[in-house]
């Protein structure tokens, strides 16, 4: 790729839905949900596949990969990948704007790249086998390092259609360092003209302190209290910023990736910060993160700071 093709691809993602495709079921439904979002919001879809020649020829040897019938079948592959995904596109909405991109480079840096300009970022993923069975490193490197929003869209062969019904739901900690999921849950509940479900759990009552005191030392009524008034004030400013958006809150004791996986079969998103404390601790490489990904119902979308 060019410096003058990169420059023009990153212009192409600026503020449009980018999804990665290997022409596998899960990226098609990865695709589909990228495309319905698109239309939804009036936004150019990049769909991209990368064929990482780098990798192969790490294989194969230098001289193996030269030769112009395994470059020529590696870009194959990938074309007839993104023809499928464009066909899929295309009929979820046939109006819209889509852009192609076969790349020779590792798929993960490229879309992680796109990330930093992208709406969002979007990755198919095959649920119960393995942690992060489909797209495998693909996936997590980009869950994991991109910026911005990447939203990781759940192949499920019973359910296949885009959900458009239900609220959005947002997992909170209570520290600064989740405002950007906070803020791109309103700004997903807005979009969708949808309810917002706060949920918010700590689970490190024997570990940590609260001003200064054991946990263990008070009344689980007066923590429950603070919490409430934590996350209270976590909300003042998001809530006057979308007043159209309503909000419900749900505050536990415990259970982070229960309620959310829970919360997450009549959701139509679920979103998480790349960080969290107490019942989040972890978040984004963590217990949580992972079985979300892997296991919640709804596409789950992983808010970076940007």
């Amino acid at each position: 790729m060019t410096a003058q093709h990169r420059d023009d691809l990153h212009n192409l993602a600026s503020a449009a839905v980018v999804v990665g495709t290997d022409g596998s079921p899960a990226s098609a439904h990865a695709v589909a949900w990228a495309a319905q979002t698109a239309a939804d919001r009036g936004r150019r879809l990049i769909i991209t596949n990368g064929y990482d020649l780098s990798a192969t020829q790490a294989v194969l040897g230098s001289y193996d990969v030269l030769v112009p019938s395994v470059i020529e079948t590696l870009r194959e592959h990938g074309q007839q990948a993104l023809d499928s995904a464009h066909r899929v596109a295309r009929e979820v909405h046939p109006g819209l704007e889509i852009v192609t991109e076969l790349s020779d480079r590792n798929p993960a840096e490229l879309l992680i790249e796109l990330s930093s300009t992208a709406h969002l970022v979007v990755l198919g993923a095959t649920p119960g086998v393995g942690t992060f069975a489909h797209l495998g490193s693909t996936l997590l490197a980009v869950v994991s390092r991109g910026t911005g929003r990447v939203v990781v869209a759940r192949y499920d062969a019973n359910e296949q259609q885009v959900r458009r019904s239900g609220p959005v739901v947002v997992g909170v900690d209570g520290s600064p360092i989740g405002e950007p999921a906070i803020e791109a849950a309103f700004a997903e509940a807005a979009e969708r003209d949808a309810e917002l479900v706060v949920v918010h759990a700590w689970s490190d009552l024997s570990e940590g302190q609260f001003a200064g005191t054991s946990y263990l030392q008070i009344p689980i009524a007066e923590l429950e209290t603070a919490e409430h008034a934590l996350l209270s004030e976590r909300l003042a400013g998001w809530q006057e910023k979308y007043p159209t958006v309503s909000v419900t809150r749900r505050v536990h004791l415990s259970g982070a990736r229960k309620h959310l996986i829970e919360w997450s079969k009549s959701a139509q998103l679920v979103v998480v910060g790349s960080r969290g404390r107490g019942g989040f601790r972890g978040l984004l490489l963590g217990s949580t993160s992972n079985h979300l990904v892997q296991h919640a119902h709804c596409p789950v979308l992983v808010a970076h700071p940007n």
